[in-house]
């Protein structure tokens, strides 16, 4: 080769080559980043958690349900002993001793009570920096038990866990039990998603997606046992015996995607949606928090007070809930959860 042509290939391929190579080197590092695990004894704490694997049942929902219900009961930081017992319950359940995750408490004080958001974390694998979120508030209203409002919420949370202990996903998944979902900390500073979406902006997490369990465990064909929401007349039907994926505007997609993949798996009919902030009920729930970080999250619900009689009442007990249909709606949720944990 002539001295010429030598100097100009190496002017052209020199800066390609190592260009290529800064490539190479960027995504074998991504990769290797991704696929390391959290700590040196993620794999056997996976496989432990995998001995605790078991598909979503109606025995467990039952009865963690009268756990938390009935042995518990009301649940707020005007009873803040029971406030604590469902969380050490809530923790104890989703932990080492038993389904086998580690528990991260997410800890702040109110009015001098110390109260916790719990989050446990399945890793993910390929895509584990993409976080799925799947929350349930624990507290209830003064005076209630709580058992639709949200006990259902929080047994789904627990079944879902245990279906998915040890079963890694691409993308990272979260198991978060939120404290002081209701009155007078709804909506406000000190809502516990509220507190636990700003921790997670803070962190600069990646949460792609984000699913409240709010309220799914009222069903009736009856006709007209399902008021419609002002602004949505034409767009509910009539009759509860359906669950809503409820999601803002820029959320509608995951409202789509979650129905879809909830209809692979459930017979109970579904209707999902992005709609305007200000129908009353779109955010009643901690999908909200999330929605102010400028997070993607949806609600699932039985659409609570526009179906369900014994709403914020003495009245909303276990006797009220449909445990079939409850158990039908979780292992739908249970093909939502994996869908959006494996793009």
């Amino acid at each position: 080769m002539k001295q010429g042509k030598l100097i100009r290939f190496l002017i052209v391929a020199l800066p390609a080559g190592l260009m290529l190579i800064g490539t190479g080197v960027i995504i074998r590092t991504e990769f290797s980043e991704e696929s390391e695990p959290l700590d040196p004894n993620l794999e056997v704490r996976l496989e432990a958690a995998s001995l605790n694997r078991r598909p979503v049942s109606l025995e467990d929902l039952e009865r963690n349900l009268r756990t938390l219900t009935e042995t518990i009961g009301e649940r707020h930081v005007g009873k803040p002993e029971k406030l604590n017992q469902a969380a050490i319950w809530i923790e104890s359940t989703l932990g080492g001793g038993n389904i086998g995750y580690q528990v991260e408490r997410n800890e702040y004080d109110v009015s001098g009570i110390s109260v916790r958001n719990l989050e446990a974390t399945l890793p993910g694998t390929t895509r584990r920096d993409e976080i799925v979120v799947v929350g349930a508030h624990y507290d209830s209203v003064p005076g209630s038990p709580a058992a639709n409002d949200n006990g259902t919420g929080v047994v789904a949370l627990l079944a879902l866990a245990r279906a998915f202990a040890g079963d890694q996903q691409e993308r990272t998944v979260r198991f978060v039990a939120f404290v002081n979902e209701e009155p007078p900390f709804f909506q406000t500073e000190l809502m516990g998603s509220r507190v636990y979406a700003a921790k997670c902006r803070g962190q600069k997490d990646k949460i792609v997606a984000m699913i409240s369990l709010e309220t799914i465990g009222y069903f009736s064909d009856a006709e007209g046992s399902q008021e419609i929401p002002p602004g949505l007349e034409g767009e509910f039907p009539n009759r509860g015996n359906f669950l809503a994926f409820v999601g803002n505007e820029d959320s509608r997609y995951l409202a789509d995607s979650a129905r879809i993949a909830f209809s692979s798996a459930s017979g109970i009919p579904a209707l999902a949606g992005g709609f305007p902030v200000e129908v009353p009920g779109v955010g009643w729930s901690d999908q909200w928090s999330f929605w102010q970080e400028g997070f993607p999250g949806i609600m699932v619900t039985d659409t609570a007070p526009y179906r369900y009689p014994h709403y914020h009442k003495p009245t909303d007990t276990i006797d009220k809930i449909d445990l079939e249909k409850l158990t039908e709606a979780v292992q739908g949720l249970q093909a939502v959860v994996k869908a959006w944990a494996n793009p």
